[in-house]
């Protein structure tokens, strides 16, 4: 799926008001919250890493970035587009810990 396709097929379950971003913002911190829960479990309470209830929590969090673009009238796939141009400035030839 393109990020773009993703982005319209997600904005038929958003609900908006004139606080759509705000909405968007906090939910972003939220999910984010319940995935970091999650790593946090596994890396030091020693609980196994919910592969599912991850991929569940990155798709809310992938929710909310694509309704705070959507609102922004920011193509999905430029936000992916632009992200992947900045890591190609940044490191040319890949990362490497030792450069």
């Amino acid at each position: 799926m393109e990020f773009n396709e993703y982005q319209e097929a997600a904005n038929r379950t958003l609900y908006g008001t004139e606080q759509v971003l705000t909405n968007c913002a906090l939910g972003l911190a939220g999910e984010s919250g319940q995935l970091i829960d999650l790593i946090k479990d596994y890396t030091f309470r020693g609980k196994e890493l919910d592969r599912e209830q991850m991929v569940h929590e990155m798709g809310d969090v992938l929710w909310y970035l694509s309704q705070i673009a959507q609102w922004a009238d920011i193509p999905f796939d430029e936000v992916a587009q632009n992200n992947i141009d900045t890591l190609n400035k940044r490191y040319p030839d890949g990362f490497s810990p030792t450069k």
